[in-house]
């Protein structure tokens, strides 16, 4: 695993400065120390047999993830929903703020999602949270493209569904 940090550290800093750009202004959580930290947590786990690079990106991501959702967790109990940031379901999950929803519904609606269907949930995470192209995730799973675009749209359609108004739980 550190061999593998600073040959894909631009991209996971990218990546980190992509989610913290949708964070309000004045966030105190950069790219880089969400990037550190991310690391941080994957050299605290057991040892894991890395399959390359996208392996790496999707172990990222879900770090990625775990740390946002903590860190909006703390932000809502601090002051009863402040501080929630928004992602975007789009499929240009970098850069795009349309149909966007807050981090903990979207995190309570992935893991509902990963009950009633893993592999869609882990698509999801890895569109979401990873940045990862459809490429990517297919071969980090060993399935087609095609059925990788299936899912995500099939995924995404299920999350928009669960995330508007008249569904979520309050």
């Amino acid at each position: 695993m550190a061999e593998l940090l600073p040959l894909v550290y631009d991209q996971l800093r990218a990546l980190a400065a992509g989610y913290l750009r949708r964070e309000r202004p004045g966030g105190t959580l950069q790219p880089t120390a969400l990037v550190h930290e991310a690391y941080l947590r994957l050299a605290g786990r057991p040892p894991v047999s890395l399959h390359g690079k996208t392996h790496f990106f999707a172990l990222a991501a879900v770090q990625m993830r775990r740390i946002l959702v903590d860190r909006a967790r703390a932000a809502a109990s601090a002051k009863r929903g402040g501080g929630l940031r928004r992602i975007a379901l789009s499929d240009d999950v970098a850069s795009s703020t349309d149909g966007s929803v807050e981090l903990l519904a979207l995190d309570e609606a992935l893991t509902r999602l990963a009950r009633r269907n893993p592999r869609r949930g882990k698509i999801s995470e890895m569109r979401i949270f990873g940045g990862m192209t459809v490429g990517e995730i297919a071969s980090h799973l060993g399935i087609s493209e095609r059925t990788v675009r299936e899912d995500w749209r099939v995924a995404r359609a299920w999350l928009m569904k669960e995330l508007s108004p008249g569904n979520r739980a309050s």
